[in-house]
């Protein structure tokens, strides 16, 4: 079982770069779950011309979030900057999303998503993680994902 880490920068261990990468705040993350705090930004590629999140940048987010769940795994304990491995993942099924509203520019997002199950054949962990986006206490996403994440060769 990992121990938890708090006040990582996720970012350094997802394969996304600008402007796919969520930049967000991770106050918590462990074996089988993780938090993420992720302000709306004008900048943001998926902020619409009415100034809102939208669905496939609610979507986009919750599955960076629940990726660093299973990717963290590829780096040893004390890389904390993400420097010593490279991964890769896919969504392999999306299998339930419900979202209930678009944010706005300036709102704050907290995403939290749990592991349901997983299983590794050495190169490559297949995982199913479901996860939820509150807006200001409010439910406004909930989805459920498969995934596929492996290692690339340095």
């Amino acid at each position: 079982m990992r121990k938890p880490r708090h006040n990582i920068e996720i970012e350094n261990f997802l394969p996304h770069r600008p402007p796919m990468l969520m930049k967000c705040k991770t106050p918590y993350l462990d074996g089988e779950s993780v938090e993420t705090h992720f302000e709306v930004t004008s900048d943001n590629l998926f902020t619409n011309s009415k100034g809102q999140f939208t669905e496939g940048g609610l979507i986009e987010l919750s599955a960076q979030t629940c990726s660093a769940i299973t990717g963290q795994d590829f780096f040893e304990d004390d890389d904390l900057q993400g420097l010593g491995n490279k991964v890769v993942g896919y969504i392999s099924a999306i299998k339930k999303v419900d979202i209930q509203m678009l944010p706005k520019i300036g709102d704050i997002l907290i995403t939290k998503a749990t592991l349901i199950n997983r299983f590794d054949t050495g190169e490559m962990s297949m995982c199913t993680i479901t996860s939820t986006t509150f807006r200001n206490d409010d439910l406004i996403v909930d989805c459920t994902f498969n995934f596929l994440i492996h290692e690339v060769p340095r």
